[in-house]
């Protein structure tokens, strides 16, 4: 059973044009290889999307069509990373849009890859599985948890303060098999992470809310955590109670 401290992983960040993997392209790719105590191999670099970037992808990472100018290519670009990802445990930060990103580029590049079924632990269910920080972005956690700031939101940036997150997260496993183990499962959230409603605990949202929450294209933990609440309302006579605002007259 490979203990954590002896295992070698690749945390992966990507910045895009947008948040589509399947018709949005790569503008900036980043890779280390780390174990729990040194950061062994790291590769970076802009990439021309050879497309133009919306201002509101421009807004949040600050990547701009001029400062890609004569930068490679995604073809050129992706063989360093996937090199560096293969074999290996990929962490990163909401991974699953960062692989299918890279898997989506490999394709429309012929390069063959079989980045798309490669096991990863994503930082955001283990967040949400510690539980103590009231907001799980990357950059509350690095608040959180005292991790010095590597800088501007940009992807090796992203990486380094990543890997030190991961860190922390990780302190009550030994093995990579615990770490499986326990996010094969949904994990129940506290407060909700987005929406009218960001921020406030499930209890306290609106059943007609919740109803409609549970029918839209969630991640596994908002949707066992909306349909945890409306279950226990539902035990507890809440659903009659919720709908009715003179329930408490």
């Amino acid at each position: 059973m490979p203990l954590l401290r002896d295992e070698i992983f690749v945390c992966v960040d990507c910045e895009s044009t947008g948040l589509d993997p399947a018709k949005d392209r790569l503008v900036e790719v980043a890779a280390a290889q780390f174990s729990l105590s040194e950061v062994l191999e790291q590769y970076e670099t802009l990439v021309d999307p050879e497309c133009p970037i919306p201002q509101a992808s421009q807004d949040i990472h600050k990547i701009s069509a001029e400062m890609l100018i004569g930068k490679p290519k995604a073809k050129e670009a992706l063989p360093h990373v996937l090199k560096l990802m293969e074999g290996k445990i990929v962490v990163g930060h909401g991974i699953p849009f960062d692989i299918a990103l890279i898997s989506a580029e490999a394709k429309r590049c012929q390069i063959p890859t079989n980045v798309h079924s490669t096991r990863f632990f994503d930082t955001l269910r283990l967040a949400r599985l510690y539980g103590e920080s009231s907001v799980n972005s990357l950059d509350r956690l690095r608040q959180h948890f005292n991790i010095p700031a590597e800088g501007a939101h940009r992807a090796m940036n992203d990486v380094l303060v990543n890997i030190e997150v991961f860190k922390q997260l990780v302190k009550g496993f030994k093995t990579v098999d615990e770490v499986f183990k326990v996010l094969e499962k949904p994990i129940k959230m506290k407060t909700m992470p987005l929406g009218k409603h960001k921020g406030r605990k499930f209890e306290e949202i609106p059943l007609d809310y919740l109803l409609w929450a549970e029918r839209k294209d969630f991640d596994q933990d908002l949707l066992y955590s909306i349909r945890s609440e409306l279950k226990q309302r539902k035990r507890g006579g809440g659903f009659e109670q919720s709908s009715n605002p003179f329930a408490g007259l």
